[in-house]
């Protein structure tokens, strides 16, 4: 073989197995660990920093632990990250800027901030979509920033609760799911 066929080989080579090395960047994971079993949340920095860096800021804090999913509607999505047990309201941070449009969709597994009807009104508080919600990312939509890698099952358990109303919130489960703790993972 000419050393010009040995060189296009050995690049060849490399490029294969650059293929199969990791990616340059890895996502960062959140680990919530809730009174009905483990959630496991990969966060998409590069579509949705702002999002991103702001959850896992409240996580770093320690904030969402000892929350409840404070609202869980059964064909739609459970949301959390803002109340404790006796559904007193954790304060939080100024609110971020909305980042929807980004690429990522309310899907079955998506996580998405939370926000009132101002579309620049999220802070802490968020939602896993159980089902395609293709309808929340129409107009200004609500921002997705990560999605559940493992732990559906624990989302499917925590839909199918039984829900009440008490006081002005509906949707509340009747016995509280606890956000035992959040962790960062590397």
């Amino acid at each position: 073989m000419s050393i010009p066929q040995q060189t296009r080989w050995a690049a060849l080579a490399l490029a294969g197995l650059t293929a199969f090395a990791a990616p340059a960047w890895a996502a960062d994971r959140v680990l919530l660990v809730t009174s009905m079993g483990n959630i496991e949340i990969e966060l998409d920095a590069q579509k949705a920093p702002k999002s991103v860096a702001n959850f896992e800021q409240y996580v770093k804090e320690g904030h969402y632990d000892g929350t409840v999913f404070h609202r869980v509607i059964p064909n739609f999505m459970i949301q959390g990250g803002g109340m404790l047990p006796s559904l007193q309201e954790k304060p939080t941070h100024p609110p971020i800027p909305l980042e929807s449009h980004n690429g990522l969709a309310n899907t079955l597994g998506a996580v998405a901030m939370a926000r009132t009807n101002d579309p620049n009104s999220a802070t802490a508080q968020f939602f896993i979509n159980v089902k395609d919600n293709a309808f929340l990312d129409q107009g200004d939509g609500y921002a997705v920033f990560g999605r559940v890698v493992s732990g559906m099952d624990v989302v499917d358990k925590i839909r199918q609760v039984g829900t009440t109303t008490k006081g002005p919130y509906e949707n509340v489960p009747v016995a509280p799911v606890l956000i035992k703790k959040a962790t960062l993972e590397k």
